[in-house]
C-alpha cells in the first residue's frame, strides 16, 4: 500500500496537479485501506460455536477406589470417540508384571504352536494339591482360563519353550520384553523383576487383539476372543482376564479386557492394591462400576 501511494504522489508531482487533488487522493486512499483492513478483520472472527459438539464432563472414577478405601487405576479407552477416561495417570504408565493377564498372551502362543490343538483339549492334573480348589483337577484351555489355574499355563509355557515364547514376545513387543533365562520359563510373568506392563501398553495389547494385528493366525485370535468371554447379552458383550501379583507388597489385582456395546467398543485396564482374598471381587466391581458412570452395561430395550 505504500508503494502505490509513493508512485502517486510521484506521478502527481510531475503533472504538477493542484495540493487539493493531492489531499483527495490521499484521502481516497486511507478510506480504501481501512475498507481493507476492516474486511480482514472480519475475516479473522472465529466462526459461531453453536454447532460446536459440547465438552465431555469425565466421571470422578476415583471415587469407587475411595468407596472400597483401595489404591488404585483404572484406564477405559472409547475407542469410537478415541476418547480416554482414567483414575490415576501416573499409575498407568507405571510397569508391573502381568500376572495371570499373561493368560491371554499365554494362550494364543499355545495354539499357535499347536502345544494344545484346541481350547478343549484336556491335560492331567500332577496331582499336588493347590490352594484353590479348582485348580486340583485335569482341566481344559477354556476352563484354566475362567479358572485362572497356574499349573495348566505353566505347563503351556514350558512345552512352548523359552526361544520360541522369547520369539512371540518380542514380535508383539509384550511390555519390557523380559522373560529371564530358560529356567525362568514358566513364571517369569509372575515375578516383579523380569516381565512388565503398563495399564496403558495392556490396552495397546487389547486393542491389537481385538483388531487381529498380532502376529498369530486368525483362529488362534478367534479362541482367545472366545474364551475370553465373561458375560453376553443381546445389549453388550464382556471379555477380560484377572490377575493378582502376590510376589509384591502391597499385592497387586489386575482386571483387563473390553466390552463391547453401541456398536463401539471400550478398552480397560484396571489395578487395585489387595490386602485380603475378599479383595478379589473388588477389582471386578469397580470396573463395572466406572463402566456404568458411562452409560454401558445396561440393558437397552
Amino acid at each position: 500500500m505504500k508503494n502505490i501511494l509513493f508512485g502517486i504522489l510521484q506521478f502527481l508531482r510531475r503533472t504538477h496537479r493542484t495540493q487539493s487533488l493531492i489531499f483527495t487522493v490521499i484521502g481516497c486512499l486511507a478510506v480504501l485501506s481501512m475498507i481493507s483492513f476492516g474486511t480482514m478483520h472480519v475475516l479473522a472472527q472465529p466462526a459461531s460455536t453453536s454447532s460446536e459438539r459440547p465438552a465431555v464432563k469425565a466421571p470422578n472414577l476415583g471415587r469407587h477406589f475411595q468407596e472400597f478405601g483401595r489404591e488404585g487405576s483404572i484406564l477405559i479407552y472409547d475407542s469410537k470417540n478415541n476418547r480416554i477416561y482414567e483414575h490415576n495417570p501416573q499409575r498407568n504408565a507405571t510397569a508391573i508384571a502381568p500376572a495371570s493377564t499373561f493368560k491371554i498372551f499365554n494362550a494364543l502362543v499355545a495354539l499357535e504352536t499347536n502345544v494344545v490343538p484346541d481350547d478343549v483339549a484336556v491335560l492331567t492334573w500332577d496331582g499336588i494339591y493347590r490352594e484353590i480348589n479348582a485348580w486340583n483337577h485335569d482341566t481344559n484351555l477354556r476352563q484354566a482360563f475362567k479358572d485362572s489355574t497356574v499349573w495348566f499355563y505353566q505347563v503351556l509355557a514350558r512345552r512352548a519353550g523359552y526361544e520360541r515364547m522369547q520369539q512371540f514376545i518380542n514380535k508383539v513387543g509384550y511390555g519390557n520384553r523380559q522373560i529371564g533365562t530358560a529356567a525362568d520359563i514358566d513364571r517369569f510373568w509372575l515375578q516383579p523383576q523380569l516381565l512388565q506392563i503398563t495399564p496403558k501398553e495392556q490396552i495397546k495389547f487389547l486393542q491389537r487383539l481385538y483388531q487381529g494385528d498380532l502376529p498369530f493366525s486368525q483362529r488362534t485370535i478367534n479362541l482367545v476372543k472366545d474364551i475370553m468371554v465373561r458375560e453376553q447379552t443381546p445389549d453388550y458383550t464382556l471379555c477380560g482376564k484377572t490377575g493378582w501379583l502376590t510376589s509384591t507388597k502391597p499385592e497387586v489385582g489386575w482386571f483387563v479386557g473390553y466390552l463391547e456395546q453401541n456398536k463401539n467398543v471400550y478398552f480397560f485396564a484396571t489395578t487395585l492394591d489387595m490386602q485380603k482374598p475378599e479383595d478379589a471381587p473388588v477389582r471386578i466391581e469397580i470396573t463395572r462400576r466406572s463402566l456404568k458412570d458411562l452409560g454401558l452395561l445396561t440393558q437397552i430395550n
